[in-house]
Formats: structure tokens, C-alpha cells, sequence
């Protein structure tokens, strides 16, 4: 029995959420009483051996080119190998974009339980010795949009968790994980890529610890510069809400909310944006929120930790400024 966990890359690098998982999946394995291994598809240019210090003792990788690119079907189906090989109980993932396209598609081959958005480790106070994943297997998650959560207990054989970014904590430590070819059947792959369009941007969105966002009350494009001034000296990513996306002001990768990207950074800073149920319901897990906005009835205010009334045009650059004297950046 082991705990196998996903280790997502992007152009051969390993991503942060991955990080979150493999400290996450260690503990869940020293709960368990067994032992952590991770899989991670295609060419990687990381030191994989490195990734021991998050608390994983082996790596399978299966290092075959038609991996590189996500299809969700064909890595659903390699994952499935690696686990039957190691008899893996319990299998994680980051809940984030390709964990939400290849979670479902192994739980439905696997016949396993899944819970999606978990926030915490799994509650196995009632698991018997003699079949810790067998009973009392409970794990909490996000319902209701992040409004409320949700304690399900899983009792299949296998259990999948897929972990919502920035719900646990990174804990690096030391040791070195061994790394050792898997021999899996790979199929054709049924997607072919055609064109890669990135997104900008220094910090990835769905990563950051720190988001800057803007809506409306900005008036326009043109006055996005402060936003991605102040983004930059605090080393964040930029976001917008869905009016501002679909007014093309900004691109729709940086559209957060209800149907644009769920988010949980540790600060997120909202300037200039009302707070519709819809936008909260893709914020409302950030650490800390901070609301600048000269409508003192904003219904943002009410979800916010700090609250600016104010004209963003000057407050922003005094709130960069301060920064840079801060950090001692020019």
C-alpha cells in the first residue's frame, strides 16, 4: 500500500501546486502508516531527486514524449498503471486545471472515490489498524461556492483527493526521493496540439500568493499600467472581474470569479470592484482581502479583511510608492 501523488509540470518544470501536493501527500501517508511515491508524465528539465525533501521517497516517471502536452484521457490511463503497480490506496492531486480534467477520468477507471477542493488532511481518527483506508476515511472540502464545507467519507478501496492550491502549506525538509523509469503502455495520443498561446505575465494567476485586481471603477484599459505597477513591487499576479474581461479590457485568463478562475492566494487586493455574489464566490478562500473602492456601500467591504474608501487614481500610486520604500526597490 502507498499513497501515489501527481506531480504536474508545465514545459518541463515542476509547478508550485505540485509542491503543495507532495507535502500534503507525505503526511497523509505518515497518517496512513506507509509510504509516499509520486508519478510525474514526460520530459522534465527539474532535478526530480530533489523533490525527497517534501516528504517523497520514490518517483515513477514516465518519460515519453507524446506526454508532454496534457491529454487527459491518455494520462488517466498511464496513472492508472503506475498505481496498480505500487497497489496505491489513496491518490492525489492539485484541484487545479489538469487535476479537474484527469481526477474524474482515473476515478471512473479505478472505481475510486473521489473528493475534489479538499482543504485539509484526511480526518482518520476512526480507521481500525488492521484497514486505516478501509473505514473512517473523511476528508473536508469547499461547497456552496466556498460558502460552507463538507466532511465526506469515503469507503471505496481506492480514494483519489484532489487539493484546492493554496489550502496547505509547503514544508521542505531534507532527503532526496529515488527516481526510476516506469514502463508503461502508452497509447496514440487522441489530442494533437496544434498552437500554444501563454499567458503573460510574471507570476502564474491560479499560483500566486499575491493577486492585484481591478474592475470598472479603473474607467478603462489605459489605466491599467498602476495596476501592473503595483502588481509588479509586490511580485503578484494581475486579475480582473468578468465586466472588465468581457469588455476586453483585459485578457479572459485573468478573469476571476464564479466563471472565470477560483482562486485562493495568501492577499488579494480588489480595486475598483463592487463584489457581486458571483466574483466572491471566486475570491472568498483568499487569505486575506483587501477592498479599495470610493463607494463606501460596495458590498465587497463586508467580505473584506481591510477596506480603503477611496479614489483608487491616488491611492494606488501612493500604496506602490510606499511599497518600493518599503522593499527599498527603486
Amino acid at each position: 500500500m502507498s499513497v501515489l501523488i501527481f506531480i504536474d509540470t508545465t514545459d518541463g518544470h515542476v509547478k508550485k501546486s505540485s509542491l503543495e501536493v507532495l507535502t500534503y501527500g507525505a503526511k497523509v501517508a505518515e497518517q496512513l502508516g506507509t509510504v509516499a511515491e509520486g508519478v510525474v508524465l514526460g520530459s522534465v528539465t527539474e532535478d526530480l531527486a530533489a523533490l525527497g525533501k517534501y516528504g517523497v521517497k520514490k518517483i515513477h516517471q514516465v518519460a515519453d514524449d507524446s506526454l508532454n502536452h496534457l491529454d487527459a484521457q491518455l494520462y488517466a490511463k498511464v496513472i492508472a498503471q503506475v498505481a496498480e503497480s505500487t497497489g496505491a490506496k489513496v491518490i492525489i492531486f492539485s484541484n487545479n486545471v489538469d487535476g479537474k480534467a484527469i481526477a474524474p477520468r482515473l476515478s471512473v477507471r479505478l472505481k475510486a472515490g473521489l473528493v475534489s477542493g479538499a482543504v485539509a488532511l484526511p480526518d482518520t481518527s476512526n480507521a481500525r489498524p488492521d484497514d486505516p483506508v478501509g473505514r473512517g476515511f473523511v476528508v473536508k472540502k469547499n461547497v456552496f461556492s466556498g460558502k460552507a464545507f463538507a466532511n465526506i467519507s469515503v469507503s471505496t478501496d481506492i480514494k483519489i483527493i484532489a487539493l484546492s492550491p493554496n489550502a496547505y502549506k509547503t514544508v521542505a525538509g531534507d532527503g532526496t526521493a529515488e527516481v526510476v523509469a516506469f514502463n508503461a503502455t502508452v497509447d496514440a495520443a487522441k489530442v494533437k496540439v496544434t498552437n500554444t498561446t501563454k499567458a503573460s505575465g510574471e507570476v502564474v494567476l491560479t499560483e500566486a500568493e499575491i493577486v492585484v485586481s481591478a474592475g470598472r471603477g479603473l474607467k478603462g484599459p489605459e489605466n491599467w499600467g498602476m495596476v501592473e505597477e503595483l502588481a509588479k513591487v509586490l511580485h503578484a499576479a494581475t486579475a480582473c472581474s468578468r465586466p472588465v474581461a468581457d469588455a476586453h479590457w483585459r485578457p479572459h485568463n485573468e478573469h476571476v470569479g464564479q466563471t472565470g478562475f477560483a482562486i485562493a492566494p495568501n492577499l488579494y487586493i480588489a480595486i475598483g470592484i463592487s463584489g457581486a455574489i458571483q466574483h466572491l464566490a471566486g475570491v472568498n478562500r483568499s487569505k486575506v482581502i483587501v477592498v479599495i473602492n470610493k463607494d463606501a456601500e460596495a458590498p465587497f467591504f463586508k467580505a473584506a479583511d481591510y477596506g480603503i474608501v477611496g479614489d483608487a487614481f491616488e491611492i494606488i500610486p501612493k500604496m506602490t510608492e510606499a511599497i518600493r520604500k518599503l522593499k527599498g526597490v527603486a
